[in-house]
Parts: C-alpha cells; structure tokens; sequence
C-alpha cells in the first residue's frame, strides 16, 4: 500500500515563462490576422440579427474598408490576446492539479481546469476587452454625418463616466458562462475526437498524433462548441451600443435572453454562428498547426522547452 502511494504521486504541470510567450505570441498573431475580421462580422450579425453574412461584410467594409474588419483590435483586442492566455495556463493547471488531488481522472480533471480557467480570463481581462470591442464594433459612427468619429478612449471614458465600473464591464457574467462551456467542453469534445482519431488509425494511448491529426481533433473540438452561441448573442447584446428605443434597461443575461427570443425567435440566437466557427477554425490552426513550429523558436530564444496545452 505504501508503496502505491509513493508512485501515485499527483504532480502540477509546470507553468513556464516559455508558455506564457508562446501564448501571447500565438494569440496575438491569431487576432491581428483573420482573429478580429471574423470577431467583427460574427459580432455584427449578432446585434443586427436581420442581417445576413453577405450584408454584415458590406456594411463593415462601408465603415472603412480593410480597416473597418478591424475595429476594437487596438488596443482592446491585442490587451485580451496577451493576457487571456496567460491566466488559463495559470489557473487551469492550478484547478486540474487540485482535482487530480481530490480523485479526479485525467478527462474530468482537463474539464475542470477548462472551466474554471475560462470564468477567470472572463474576470481578469476578458469582461471589459469583449465590452470594449463590441462598443468599438456596434456604436453609431458620426463620420457619414460630418462629425468627427469619437476616439475609442474617448467612448471608454464615456462609458466609465455614465456607468463606472459596472458599465466597462457589462456583460461579463455572460462572459464568463461562455469561456466557462467554451474550455470545458473544447477539452472534452477534443478529447472524445482524438480517442476516435486513434481508434479510427490503430494508435494507442502512449503513440504521438501527427499534426494534421492534432488540428483535426481541435477542429471538431472547437467547431461542435459553437453550441453555446445563444450566450454569445446574449454576451453581444448586453454589450451592444446600436440605439434601439426597444431594449430593456440594464439588462442581465436572463431578460437579454428573453428580449432576442421576442424580437428574432429561436433563430435569433444563433446568429453569428458561422464566423464563429470559422473563428474557432482559424484559432486551432494557430495555436496547434502553428504551436510546434513556434515552440522550437521559443526553446531556442528563452532556452525552456514550453509545456502544456496553449
């Protein structure tokens, strides 16, 4: 018995500056590439739940071309990119280890880190940087009219006047309920994925995936997690600054939930949820096509092999 114990010892994954680099570097490249043109389409469409993705792409090319597919990337979405990454590592390796301690399996374990790693990105960083970039995305624009387009500090200045806190952070509880079902069932759907992959090819537990092997489990993953997008158009809506004299005050995730279903149905709750998989698409390829290349390059620079899932 006493020897069991002694081999049954539950270590934490390390957590490495090394992770945290190739995080930031990852997620930052994933944003200012394809990241933020689908964010901004798949935001539009949901505050505009009449809109098709045909017309979402004309009207976000009205506001400026290429670079009105880019609204709310500086600073908000570069802010979120270089720091959300970093607090999943830290607090999902913490919860998954803890877990572990209390007799989780390595499946439920992953999920739990998942979970509770997702709810503190939307805490930290995420609540205010999505507020941010979905008022970048859906207020008025006063440039058609003559008037010069208030700078994105100043809208950010605005909102802490009328609201204070409360108002930069609008809709992070709605936040939190989406990174919460995003990274728990990402984890668990890749997970069920790789298990057919390696059924499917005749590999066993210990055998390594090929890459292509990796993205397509992630893809799955990702893809079937767009399940949640009713909390994302929630998410978009409590945030939203497009005028609608309709709109109840002060919503929360329950009455903005029951106000999309009364105005566009059931229907209404899915909309964006094309980009959003396109979104979640481009992210694997980033973070695992992407990951290996970018793991030699961080080894080399800061002499740590990095670890653990980014």
């Amino acid at each position: 018995m006493a020897a069991e114990t002694t081999t049954n010892v539950i270590q934490k994954k390390p957590v490495s500056f090394s992770n945290l680099l190739l995080g930031a570097g990852l997620n930052m490249f994933e944003v200012t590439t394809l990241g933020q043109p689908l964010e901004v389409v798949k935001t539009h469409m949901a505050a505009n739940r009449g809109d098709s993705i045909g017309s979402a792409f004309k009207t976000t090319w009205s506001r400026g071309g290429v670079f009105g597919f880019y609204q709310g990337l500086i600073p908000w979405a570069w802010i979120e990119a270089s720091t959300k990454g970093a607090v999943l590592l830290f607090v999902s390796s913490e919860a998954e280890y803890h877990a572990r301690t209390f007799g989780a399996g390595s499946f439920t374990a992953g999920i739990t880190g998942g979970v509770i790693g997702g709810v503190a990105q939307a805490y930290a960083t995420m609540g205010f940087c999505t507020c941010m970039k979905t008022a970048e995305i859906t207020r008025h624009k006063q440039a058609a009219s003559g008037i010069k387009p208030q700078s994105t500090f100043g809208v950010f200045a605005d909102i802490y006047r009328k609201d204070g806190i409360a108002g930069i952070n609008r809709g992070v509880n709605a936040v939190a309920i989406r990174q919460m079902t995003n990274w728990g069932s990402r984890f668990g759907l890749s997970r069920l994925a790789e298990q057919g992959i390696r059924k499917a090819t005749g590999k066993g537990e210990s055998d390594k995936l090929a890459v292509w092997e990796k993205i397509l489990a992630s893809v799955l993953g990702g893809g079937l997690s767009a399940w949640n997008q009713p909390i994302e158009v929630i998410r978009v809506e409590m945030q939203s600054k497009k005028e609608d004299p309709n709109r109840p005050k002060n919503l929360t995730v329950s009455t903005a939930a029951k106000y999309i279903y009364q105005q566009n149905g059931l229907k209404g709750l899915y909309r964006g949820v094309t980009p959003r998989i396109g979104l979640g698409v481009w992210q694997t390829v980033c973070m695992v096509g992407m990951g290996d290349m970018a793991k030699e390059a961080v080894a080399k620079l800061t002499g740590e092999v990095p670890t653990g899932k980014h």
